[in-house]
């Protein structure tokens, strides 16, 4: 881990992840210079290097000022930016009353450097509103918790997300932050950034195994696949859950539902290390969709009594992990099938044995 390689201030945040194997390295780029976002890069070296300038980085034109060394060697770009906080409450029956939205862009974060563990390799990215009329942040902020992984594994609390080598986490958190109205439910919109030739898609799974996530049966993930290719290249997966406790239990759980993808090249606000690894050629040499991803339990009333909202997703390369039936339940289950179908077997060859040796009271005549 890495921060503001290269710049002496802590004025701005970017911290760069280099995770290097055999053949190649896994580039993740995060920053909360503008709009709170992560650049992955994937390169066929192991030498390879994260290139930043940052006079040109930090002025009104950042194109062209974050690059990989050798540019050759990039295999697979992509970004993750996470734009906007909508904040809504139910007025009516089929009423929904907005308040004004949350951009992140606007936001002002604190040094992460305080925050950064090279250890557990995690670090937070927390913020306020530059201008808070309502007063919603006086005891609370928003954050960004990031963690990488050095090997495959699960997560111990709650959603338990099942992660690899080439992945990393990242927690969205609201703490102690006032709701504007009664029931107040939270929509955080995401951004997906892909190179030309490379679309993203968003998929659903189901699955009655909900081993490690009670109650939870879905997994969702933004999965971006070249035109004429089978194979995933990067994700964004995470599961239909949310959480209103530091500690989440079951009982913590908050509903969560993810809108529908959107083209969305022109009207998002972009982060400036993305416009400065991929240019200002929305449209032509990248492409920006979008997905707005709500929480609210019943009523909205889990975030209104503990004022604590958590939501994890994985970001990574390749095909995103998938959970399988553990060896435990998978016992379980061969129990609970297979004693009564034993059952059946063994009382058929009974009847059958019975009926093939009948008994009767007369001899045979010779």
């Amino acid at each position: 881990l890495q921060y503001n390689p290269g710049w002496n201030s802590s004025s701005v945040n970017l911290l760069h992840v280099r995770a290097v194997g055999a053949a190649d390295t896994l580039h993740y780029v995060w920053s909360s210079i503008g709009a709170p976002s992560v650049l992955l890069v994937a390169t066929r070296s192991s030498t390879s290097a994260l290139g930043i300038d940052w006079t040109r980085l930090l002025s009104p034109a950042p194109a062209g000022a974050v690059w990989i060394d050798p540019p050759g060697s990039v295999t697979h770009a992509a970004a993750v930016v996470f734009t906007k906080v909508f904040e809504y409450s139910e007025a009516g029956a089929q009423e929904e009353l907005f308040y004004p939205t949350y951009d992140l862009s606007d936001f002002s974060w604190a040094n992460i450097n305080h925050t950064l563990n090279h250890t557990a390799l995690t670090a937070e990215f927390s913020g306020v509103p530059a201008a808070d009329p309502d007063g919603s942040f006086s005891n609370g902020s928003l954050a960004f918790r990031v963690t990488a992984y050095e090997a495959g594994g699960r997560d111990q609390a709650l959603p338990s997300l099942l992660h690899t080598a080439n992945s990393s986490k990242v927690e969205f958190v609201l703490a102690g932050v006032a709701p504007r109205g009664n029931g107040s439910r939270f929509v955080l919109e995401v951004a997906a950034v892909e190179e030309a030739g490379v679309a993203p898609a968003l998929r659903a799974a189901r699955s009655i195994d909900d081993e490690y996530t009670p109650t939870v049966f879905e997994v969702l993930s933004l999965a971006a696949q070249a035109q004429n290719e089978s194979s995933t290249r990067s994700f964004l997966q995470w599961k239909a859950t949310a959480y209103g406790s530091r500690s989440p239990r079951r009982e913590d759980g908050i509903r969560c539902r993810s809108h529908g993808l959107q083209a969305a090249n022109w009207s998002l606000p972009m982060s400036i290390v993305v416009r400065a690894y991929f240019g200002d050629g929305a449209g032509s040499s990248y492409s920006v969709s979008a997905v707005n991803i709500s929480f609210g339990g019943e009523e909205g009333k889990v975030y209104q009594e503990k004022r604590y909202l958590s939501w994890s997703a994985l970001l990574g390369f390749g095909q995103p992990p998938q959970d399988s039936f553990s060896p435990l339940v998978i016992s379980i289950m061969a129990v609970a099938l297979g004693t009564p179908v034993l059952l059946l077997l063994l009382g058929g060859c009974a009847l059958l044995c019975a009926r093939s040796q009948r008994y009767s009271e007369y001899e045979p005549i010779n």
